[in-house]
Parts: C-alpha cells; structure tokens; sequence
C-alpha cells in the first residue's frame, strides 16, 4: 500500500495521487501569453501521471511580473492558450492549478539567460516596481515604490480579477503566492516592511494584505474548488519570519477557506543561509499541518519515490511537490511506481515501455 499514489479528497476535487508538479517560472511568455511551449511543458507531465500540475507563476498585473518573459492573467485574451492546455491536462485525467503572484520588489528583472539582473524602471523591459516599503531587496537595485491605499486596493482588485479569470479558463486549483520574497512575502515579513499603518509594525497587521487578498479570492473561487497558498515558512535571517510565525498565519488562512499550506521557504533576504538539503523544507511542512491543523504540501528537494513515500508516511504532508525532478522527468510518476513497486496505469501510447 503506498501512500504516494493513495487518492486525496479535498472539498469536491479527488487528486489520484499525491504527486504535483511544482509551480516553475518557465520565462517563455512575451507580454504574459501562454504558448505552445507551455502546451508541451505542463501537458507532457500530465502525461506522466501527476494528479496536479500547477501553472508557474502567473501574474496579476503588468508590474507584478518577475520578468518580462512572466506568464500574465491580466486581461481575458490571456486566457485562449490556457484554455488549450487546460482541456489537454484534463483529457490526461490530470488536474490543472494556476499560482496567482505578484512579485512586488522582485519584478523588473532580466531573464535567467540574460543574467537576471534588475532593469531600472527607464530602461527597455524595466518598470517601475512596488513593495510594502520603500526598501531595496539588494543593495544599490532601484527603490520600490511603497504601495499607498490606492496601489493596494489596485493588488486587490487584480487579484479578484484575476481568479475570476482563472475560473473561467477551467483550471481545478488556485494558489496565492506569499513566499520566496515577492509581494505579500514583503508585506508580512518584518525585514521588508517598515510601515506605520495598519499594514505595518505587528504581526497582525503585517499579515493584513495577505488575509484580505486571501478572503477576496475565497470569495470568487467556487467554493467546491480547493484555494492552496504557498509561504515562506522562515526568513532563515535572525530577526525575520519565523516558522512560529507560519503557524500563526496558517491558522488565521484556514478560517478563510485555504485548503493546503504549500510550504517553502527563503527568498527575502538575498543573503540567507539556507542549509539546503534532500527534504530541508519538510519538517516546516510537518510543523504547519500538526499545529495548525490544516493539509499542507512537502517541497524542496524531493528527489526519489521512496523519499516521497517516507515524509507521507511519517505524517509531514499530504502532498509532495516535485520540481526539478519535474523537470528532469516529466514521467516521473511512471518510474516512481515501478521504483515503490506499485502497479501504475501508463498512458495507453506508451504501454509498449512499461517493464
């Protein structure tokens, strides 16, 4: 009996297995369209047998994007490539979710090919960005500018837009995007946020944006569809955010609807020391789902079945992201069945390999 390929119930959507491929920037759009790489990329690992693979990062607003090459859900013409792929994940019997983000001071960036280094707001593919504070996230990059009333309500409504869209185009699952340093990352933890009003200074308020983003999407998601949010669940920096503090947030998320913490952490500090290891964000994962009560996902450096197996046995999470390993091995279910010994129904076209 394998856990690892054991259905998941969460409110009126069965996930087959607990296998999702991780959301991963792919920085192949132009002005935030989906194209026909995007097709091949998430359909060809619903092929390989993932109950759920979630769309990178997708964003709400020109200027949330990390890069100009960021997948967008900004307007409605973004949504007839995603139509497309979201049509063919079903057709695998795979679901499909959309990781809804918005970068904050993390946007304005090159490409990963081009170095990925910060484009000021005059220069070509460069923009003006936005944060909680008026803080720099490396030293000497251009300073955000802090978002006031008006720029927040504006994130609001992007994201209420956004999700409206999301539902739209088809796709099973939400996910807010709070970690890795982007916008509402900014907002909650105290090393980005120096603000004096009620989006500032206690962990209450800090948290503020992030739960009445959070209740709005609740809001448009269709109440039978599962609503995941990814955080950052420590700064890994003294004086940061805290795994104490994650619970904390869980907590208060549940009561809104969120279904499933998806949990990583990292990326607000450019200098953190992250003792990055096989399963290093799990026992985090562990923490949340015990203490808080609520599912949550195990990800970061998940490379083997058996591994895989092991956190869900031990009770760390419910769901295991894969994401290099994703990309290494768009098929990965098929071989983690035959490594744990669990007889997996390959698609029919490629029967011919199975051993």
């Amino acid at each position: 009996m394998s856990l690892l390929f054991s259905p998941l119930q969460i409110r009126n959507t069965t996930f087959k297995n607990r296998i999702v491929v991780s959301p991963m920037c792919m920085y192949s759009s132009v002005d935030g369209f989906a194209n026909d790489f995007h097709l091949v990329h998430l359909g060809s690992r619903a092929v390989g047998g993932s109950a759920l693979v979630i769309q990178e990062a997708t964003a709400v607003s020109p200027e949330g994007r990390i890069s100009y090459g960021d997948m967008g859900l900004w307007n409605d013409e973004h949504m007839r490539k995603p139509r497309e792929i979201i049509d063919f994940v079903h057709a695998q019997n795979g679901l499909i979710g959309i990781q809804l983000a918005h970068a904050g001071r993390k946007a304005s960036y090159q490409l990963p090919q081009e170095g990925a280094k910060k484009i000021a707001p005059e220069d070509k593919n460069g923009w003006q960005t936005v944060s909680s504070s008026a803080l720099p996230f490396r030293e000497g990059e251009p300073i955000p500018l802090a978002l006031d009333v008006i720029g927040i309500e504006k994130v609001k409504n992007d994201y209420i837009a956004s999700t409206r869209r999301a539902e739209s185009a088809g796709y099973d699952v939400v996910e807010i995007h709070a970690a890795h340093g982007y916008l509402f990352h900014q907002f909650y933890s105290p090393l980005a946020n120096n603000r004096t009003d009620k989006y500032g200074g206690s962990f209450e308020n800090r948290i503020r944006l992030l739960l009445e983003v959070t209740e709005l999407v609740r809001k448009e998601w269709p109440a039978e569809k599962p609503l995941f949010v990814r955080i950052s669940a420590t700064d890994w920096t003294e004086g940061g955010w805290t795994i104490e503090d994650s619970v904390k947030l869980a907590t208060e998320l549940k009561k809104l609807g969120v279904d499933l913490i998806d949990t990583s952490s990292g990326g607000n500090v450019p200098k953190a020391t992250i003792p990055s290891e096989p399963g290093y964000q799990a026992d985090f994962a562990a923490q949340i789902k015990k203490e808080a009560n609520i599912l949550t996902g195990a990800v970061g450096q998940i490379n083997t079945a058996i591994q895989a197996e092991s956190l869900l046995k031990q009770g760390k999470a419910d769901l295991i992201l894969f994401g290099r390993e994703s990309l290494r091995n768009p098929y990965l279910p098929m071989l983690a069945a035959k490594e744990l010994d669990i007889d997996f129904v390959w698609p029919i076209q490629y029967q011919r390999a199975k051993l």
